[in-house]
């Protein structure tokens, strides 16, 4: 039989990549948790970490096993709330612009309905600076927003770093017209202004085809072969390809992705979900585009 307790040691490994800061997450001394890894790799039987300098790496091995890890560790906790008669209710309001519903949020409701079934999530799909404008209105509990750079924004916990990308049509060159077809949000949109930007210092001749705050409208444009547009890399689409500086486009800034809270209201339930949101956005997986 496999031990939860050093399953979940490990994924705290795992997640920080220090046997120090898992100590501290797990509340266990450093000896503790070199001892329950050495019990652990004993049970698989394979090494399972390998040090490079300071960090603790997974081996192959354990990169198999983490995979489980997690899971058993999830299942083990959500059986338990099933049967937690103190499980957290109430209302939480989230908020996410729209390309980020399609994306993130199908796992982050599903775990969180699962460990919390009494509560109940109100989800709210708008633009980042409505988001924010409604998180300090008390309009909403959580939101999950999306910034280039960092903006001066209170209260913005970044949990989430990716390239943004520009993006074509697989089947299409439209790359190669003059002037280049856009197709990108609204103007106060921090993707369009990185684009507009790297574009005009690049003086490369460019119009905009279409805007729209519909990521959907916006990814039709660009799988039609009718303009180009940027995206971050977890929002890469089957039939879309990558374009870059091989090609004569610029590199374009980190796309931020950050957790704003409203201090109007605090409550457990909000925690939890903030706490789903965070380790889904650290497991997302990046999907591939066409080559």
């Amino acid at each position: 039989m496999l031990d939860l307790d050093q399953l979940r040691t490990f994924v705290a490994i795992a997640e920080s990549g220090s046997f120090t800061r898992a100590a501290e997450n797990v509340h266990k001394t450093q000896s503790a948790v070199s001892m329950q890894m050495r019990r652990l790799e004993e049970r698989i039987g394979k090494p399972l970490f390998v040090r490079v300098g300071r960090q603790s790496r997974l081996t192959e091995h354990g990169e198999r096993l983490l995979h489980y890890a997690r899971r058993l560790v999830q299942l083990n906790d959500e059986t338990l709330a099933a049967f937690d008669d103190t499980e957290l209710a109430g209302l939480v309001r989230l908020g996410t612009p729209d390309d980020y519903a399609d994306r993130f949020l199908p796992e982050i409701l599903a775990r969180f309905s699962r460990s919390n079934p009494k509560a109940e999530v109100s989800v709210v799909c708008a633009p980042t600076p409505n988001l924010a404008d409604m998180i300090a209105e008390g309009e909403l509990d959580v939101a999950i927003i999306t910034h280039v750079q960092k903006k001066g924004r209170k209260n913005v916990d970044v949990v989430r770093r990716e390239p943004l990308l520009w993006v074509v049509s697989a089947r299409h060159a439209v790359e190669n017209e003059s002037p280049l077809p856009l197709a990108l949000g609204r103007a106060t949109c921090d993707w369009r202004k990185a684009a507009i930007n790297a574009l005009g210092d690049q003086m490369r001749e460019h119009r905009l085809l279409y805007s729209s705050w519909n990521s959907t409208a916006v990814g039709a444009a660009v799988l039609a072969g009718l303009a180009i547009s940027v995206l971050p890399e977890s929002a890469l689409r089957p039939g879309m390809r990558v374009l870059t500086e091989t090609d004569g486009f610029p590199r374009l800034p980190e796309c931020e992705i950050g957790i704003m809270r409203s201090w109007h209201n605090s409550s457990r339930v909000t925690d939890a979900l903030v706490e789903h949101i965070v380790s889904s956005l650290d497991n997302l997986s990046v999907p591939q585009a066409a080559e």
